[in-house]
């Protein structure tokens, strides 16, 4: 019966039976031995390994006092007598950090000062990015202020030609004035000619535009229908209030009533930040 059991059991069975043994005898193997290194055992053995907690203990403790910040030793105050003898001079002053910190103090406000715009920069924030700018002659870019003063002569003001050309860098420039006669437009042209303002790129004589009465600037200035006009006529700056966008007024005096967006100049470099 005990052999039909034993050949009937599974090749499952036979491994766990296997491990079983196995762990058994190695269990006994290792008490043995550890039984026997504990009898066989002398003194000197013991007073080593007693030593060597010891030490372990004594290393162990050092390294945590070592490991602990040093404590603060409370200072003792001064009396009266005593600080009454003590030299002031022992003590000076410490000049070198002193002239460190107002080094750095330099550098840093130095470093952190705020940036000048450029001329360019404040005529695109002035002109809010407008495109297209007409701009009356007389009294604004050249140094005449009526027709009669243009036959015979036409002065660019020096003062306005560097603001004129950075708006042409930005903005598509027309310039334009009423006239009496061929020459005066002649002399106009020369004029701009000479101060270099064809020079840029931005301005070409095309865009110079004459007309014969004051209706016809208006005219010009509603048909190109510009982001900005700038004009000395209050009136004609009152007229075409409602259709331009901007507009900038260049005279000495404010009117009384001006639209929302109708801005009052000495200048128009003055307007622009470049007087």
């Amino acid at each position: 019966m005990s052999e039909s059991s034993s050949s009937s059991s599974s090749p499952t069975e036979e491994i766990v039976r296997l491990i079983k043994r196995l762990s058994a005898y190695v269990t006994f193997k290792m008490s043995t031995i550890f039984s026997t290194s504990i009898r066989n055992l002398d003194s000197r053995s013991v007073g080593a390994i007693a030593g060597l907690a010891v030490a372990v203990i004594f290393t162990w403790r050092a390294l945590r006092t070592t490991g602990e910040p040093p404590r603060r030793q409370p200072k003792r105050r001064m009396q009266p007598a005593e600080a009454s003898q003590s030299n002031p001079a022992s003590n000076p002053p410490d000049v070198s950090a002193s002239h460190e910190d107002n080094g750095v103090q330099h550098v840093v406000d130095h470093f952190f000062q705020p940036v000048k715009p450029t001329l360019g920069q404040i005529v695109r924030q002035k002109l809010s990015e407008g495109r297209k700018v007409t701009c009356r002659l007389l009294g604004v870019i050249l140094e005449e202020s009526s027709p009669e003063e243009l036959q015979k002569q036409a002065t660019v003001r020096s003062s306005v030609l560097e603001v004129l050309l950075e708006i042409t860098k930005y903005s598509d420039l027309y310039l334009m004035e009423r006239v009496l006669d061929d020459e005066s437009e002649a002399k106009v042209l020369q004029a701009l000619e000479t101060a270099g303002v064809f020079t840029s790129g931005g301005l070409v004589k095309d865009k110079v535009l004459f007309c014969s009465t004051e209706i016809g600037r208006t005219s010009f200035v509603r048909q190109l229908e510009p982001d900005w006009h700038i004009d000395t006529n209050p009136e004609i700056s009152t007229q075409l209030a409602r259709f331009i966008k901007y507009q900038l007024h260049v005279s000495a005096v404010k009117p009384e009533r001006t639209a929302p967006n109708v801005f009052t100049s000495q200048s128009m470099e003055h307007f622009f930040g470049s007087a």
